[in-house]
């Protein structure tokens, strides 16, 4: 298993969403996902995931198990017979992406698996409160024949939205399973984060923009991650947060951040780093360029060339 990872490493991932719903849920008439208490919009580990499956099958074209496949009659294919698709379990793994990143669980006996993905991730949570907007429409097009004029459009979108994603990659959980996960498919991952996020160009979905991306490799042989990454960063606004809709609005605060990796750092491999330049981050009160700062506490920052 030469080529399996070794490294346990940490993601954080912000993006953003303007006038779309980044996370229906289907159990209350689509609305995007808030928490009750504190207003806080959420969106589930399976979203982003989607994601990353979505842009590597349709723009790297790789294999992804977990993938919409129809028949000749039209059908959806039952996971019975994509199984079938395959010879045995060890062909899935090599032969699907998905798999070897997220893990899978089958109760088919001929190929049964029960395998923890290496990659996992909490939930998202947006940075700040949220504004539930309800927007009605028309349509031109009546939905029936005896029907002589358009049909009202309901939706549920958020005015604006800036979400943290937090993960972790544990090589061991690669490694003791024998999941032949390689660091060209983390590379595949981290640029589907980026540009998948980007390309969900749907009706619900536009308006979603990558700002800052950030995985922290730790050296070999460590079973040590600083953790929590999502909750060493705070927005910081002169709006209310409901009120704020622009990324110019906002500002991160990344103190908390720079300080924690700056105290392990005998333990960090490398840092990559990606940002948009629209976002911009502080250090105390003091605008700054997080690489170069990081730099500068001679911290090993490469940027993602993706």
């Amino acid at each position: 298993m030469a080529d399996v990872i070794k490294n346990r490493s940490e993601i954080l991932f912000l993006y953003d969403v303007t006038d779309a719903n980044p996370n229906g849920d289907p159990n209350d008439e689509n609305k995007p996902r808030i928490d009750e208490e504190t207003g806080i919009n959420i969106v589930t580990d399976v979203r982003l995931k989607r994601t990353i499956r979505d842009y590597l099958f349709e723009y790297k074209k790789k294999e992804i198990f977990i993938r919409e496949i129809r028949d000749k009659k039209d059908e959806l294919k039952t996971k019975e017979k994509r199984l079938a698709d395959f010879k045995d379990s060890k062909d899935i793994l090599n032969k699907c992406v998905d798999l070897r990143l997220f893990g899978a669980t089958t109760a088919v006996e001929e190929q049964r698996m029960n395998l923890t993905g290496p990659v996992q991730f909490k939930y998202g949570r947006s940075l700040h409160k949220v504004n539930l907007t309800f927007i009605k429409g028309t349509t031109v097009m009546p939905s029936g024949e005896e029907k002589k004029q358009g049909t009202f459009t309901e939706r549920y979108i958020l005015p604006y939205s800036l979400i943290a994603f937090y993960g972790v990659i544990n090589e061991t959980a690669a490694i003791t399973q024998d999941i032949p996960l390689t660091e060209d498919d983390i590379d595949l991952m981290m640029a589907a984060i980026w540009y998948g996020t980007k390309n969900l160009i749907s009706g619900s979905k536009f308006g979603q923009n990558p700002r800052f991306l950030l995985q922290v490799i730790y050296k070999k042989g460590l079973s040590f991650y600083i953790g929590e990454l999502d909750k060493r960063i705070k927005l910081i606004s002169d709006k209310q947060d409901e009120e704020i809709r622009r990324v110019e609005e906002v500002n991160l605060d990344v103190t908390q951040l720079i300080d924690a990796l700056n105290e392990q750092k005998e333990k960090i491999q490398l840092l990559r780093i990606k940002t948009d330049e629209r976002l911009q981050f502080l250090r105390g009160k003091q605008i700054t360029d997080i690489a170069q700062t990081l730099k500068e506490l001679k911290l090993p920052v490469k940027e993602f060339n993706f």
